[in-house]
């Protein structure tokens, strides 16, 4: 049967046609699900594209070693997917840390504007968001990225990070006002000053 990434099929009947040796399943749950890991493992990384790209390869192939075993219904795939990649790159975060990477190294995530100034302002805030970012907690940061930058839900993020919704909520709503602590001085100069 033909699928694609708008295939009304859910995620769990796709692992699971995957397992049976569908391989067109497969192609449509990256279709999918690889952008969103790619984009996730991008923000808990710190815009290190090639290392995001290694996490959400290894996090999809974690998956197609899971699909034999898959027991639907204990966990929604998008969401044991998401926990996968936030487990590899708080694994990489910490290396950097006890290793040599400094994080000013870091290149910052490549942002397309529409004309010269647009695209300098953008990166100014995406930079300024990804250092603020940086500076929490690695649990606030995750529930952070998860909540406002995915769009998940606090359930989801509590089975993701293996919490209660209460802790989640408790999470977001410190890592929120760390950031505006964080950003609150400088509206001026990432241009917010204009509203």
């Amino acid at each position: 049967m033909p699928y694609d990434a708008m295939s009304t099929e859910s995620d769990e009947s796709l692992l699971a046609a995957y397992a049976a040796g569908d391989q067109a399943a497969a192609r449509a749950l990256v279709q999918r699900l690889g952008p969103r890991a790619f984009g996730h493992a991008v923000r808990m990384l710190g815009g290190d594209r090639a290392e995001a790209e290694d996490v959400a390869q290894e996090a999809l192939l974690r998956l197609w070693r899971a699909a034999p075993g898959w027991r639907e219904g204990e966990a929604k795939v998008s969401t044991w997917l998401y926990r996968v990649v936030s487990n590899l790159c708080i694994d990489r975060i910490r290396k950097r840390r006890g290793g040599t990477v400094d994080l000013d190294e870091i290149a910052e995530p490549a942002d397309p504007g529409p004309g010269a100034e647009a695209s300098l302002q953008g990166r100014a805030r995406s930079g300024a968001l990804q250092e603020a970012l940086d500076a929490l907690p690695e649990r606030q940061r995750q529930a952070v990225v998860l909540r406002h930058l995915e769009g998940l839900s606090n359930p989801e993020i509590a089975g993701i990070m293996d919490l209660g919704v209460r802790a989640v909520e408790s999470l977001t709503a410190r890592g929120r006002k760390a950031l505006e602590g964080l950003l609150a001085g400088r509206r001026a100069e990432l241009g917010y000053d204009d509203d």
